[in-house]
């Protein structure tokens, strides 16, 4: 696989995934620039599929920029909703004010509750990491955290849905869990375990 060198361009305009991206590439002297410090416009995700909207964001940001970009779609899918919301996560935490993901959890729950999903009520978050060139090329990698959701939601640490998601060997919610804990256990960690293997074998 062709070198990323050491800069590298994160396809998003959230600070939260930009340090955590950049907290995962320290240990191998990558610098991460975000997309809003170059002052790049968030395409509309139009895909359907996590890879899909990655894809579109990585492309995007290399053609635009000239440089290496790496762009992630991630959401939380539901065994017993079919797979939902998944790659429309965050379309269930918006509101004509803005998202709010506690509008989100609780209609996560009030789905599973109108069918009368059994306990556990299993899920996993899902992530899908794009590696894009300015040449067209990629590299698509694939993580997931499984897990179940609680309800009510605990912690206010993390983001998104963290508060109802409780991972596998743990008793506590992504909610609950440290910020930096969570960073290296979380699905967007598993699928850049992948990346890591392939660009710093």
């Amino acid at each position: 696989m062709r070198p990323i060198g050491d800069r590298l361009l994160v396809a998003t305009h959230n600070l939260g995934k930009l340090e955590e991206i950049a907290d995962l590439f320290g240990p191998y002297g990558v610098t991460v620039t975000g997309a809003a410090e170059l002052g790049l416009p968030e395409p509309e995700e139009t895909e359907t599929t996590f890879a899909g909207n990655a894809r579109l964001k990585a492309h995007a940001a290399a053609q635009a920029s000239g440089m290496v970009a790496l762009a992630d779609d991630s959401g939380l899918a539901v065994d017993a909703l079919g797979g939902a919301p998944g790659v429309f996560t965050a379309d269930w935490a918006t509101t004509a004010s803005g998202r709010d993901f506690t509008v989100g959890m609780a209609r996560v729950w009030a789905e599973l509750e109108a069918i009368n999903a059994p306990e556990p009520r299993l899920a996993q978050f899902c992530c899908t990491l794009v590696l894009a060139w300015p040449d067209g090329t990629d590299h698509v990698f694939a993580g997931s955290a499984p897990g179940r959701l609680v309800w009510p939601g605990r912690g206010d640490q993390g983001h998104g849905f963290d508060p109802i998601f409780q991972p596998d060997g743990f008793d506590i919610t992504f909610g609950e869990m440290d910020r930096w804990e969570k960073n290296r256990r979380s699905h967007r960690a598993d699928a850049f375990r992948k990346l890591v293997a392939a660009v710093f074998p």
